[in-house]
């Protein structure tokens, strides 16, 4: 049985807001976007747009590809395979 990937939103939370100490809402601002959107990526409710894929790469020295290859892996993914 295949592994669910690691979606965009936890690869956020985990890897780049808990380290650096930064709220959703504190990014939302930096990126001068809606906290809920940021929220919603999070919450798996929502995908990473190439426009926000630009933005996250901007904000954490990562590549737009970065972002938009974890939403692939997301999308592609079947749970029963």
């Amino acid at each position: 049985m295949q592994r669910k990937p690691t979606s965009p939103g936890e690869i956020l939370i985990e890897e780049f807001l808990i380290p650096l100490k930064m709220s959703q809402k504190e990014l939302a601002e930096h990126l001068n976007c809606d906290y809920k959107v940021i929220n919603r990526i999070i919450n798996e409710q929502a995908s990473v747009t190439p426009e926000m894929a630009i933005k996250l790469a901007s904000a954490f020295n990562t590549t737009p590809d970065f972002w938009l290859n974890a939403q692939m892996a997301m999308d592609l993914w079947e749970p029963n395979l």
